[in-house]
């Protein structure tokens, strides 16, 4: 394929990437959309391949700038208002009046902690009851909040 049509293909298939309903859309739909505007069939094996490259590279960048903007809000929220505790560790937010969420330093390694804390001489210490999860662990659960969430709408809906 010549890089005229490379370029022709890009340019139609990130269009219609920006103007799409991103829960709705799919490849299969995209290339079928860009066929009818270019007049050429995008199903193509030759074809199909690059288009694919074209909506991956477009929903990297999107992820990426998503997150990008997520840590700036982020910045922006915490940058003047940062809370710790007694032992230094990072106030993320505060559940209830005994329960809260921090990030720490733990042996060289940065937890997110949610925790129970009980108060003791006027200090509020940490309880065993809670959990410390790893980067590597908050980032799993992290990406499974939908499914947890959907899980409990059809368990909430069965009780009811």
């Amino acid at each position: 394929m010549d890089s005229e049509t490379r370029e022709k293909i890009k340019k139609t298939v990130r269009e219609l990437l920006e103007e799409a309903d991103m829960n709705e859309m799919t490849e299969y739909k995209i290339r079928q959309l860009a066929s009818k505007r270019l007049e050429l069939d995008l199903s193509e094996s030759k074809y199909k391949a690059y288009v694919r490259h074209v909506v991956n590279a477009f929903l990297e960048e999107q992820k990426a700038k998503q997150e990008e903007e997520e840590e700036a809000a982020g910045d922006d929220n915490n940058n003047n208002n940062n809370e710790f505790d007694d032992d230094g560790d990072l106030i993320i937010c505060r559940l209830s009046d005994k329960r809260r969420v921090t990030l720490q330093d733990f042996r060289g390694k940065t937890l997110i902690s949610i925790r129970e804390y009980y108060k003791k001489d006027g200090k509020e210490l940490p309880s065993s009851k809670g959990i410390s999860l790893t980067e590597e662990q908050w980032s799993t659960l992290r990406k499974n909040i939908p499914n947890i969430e959907k899980a409990v709408r059809k368990m909430e809906s069965h009780t009811m």
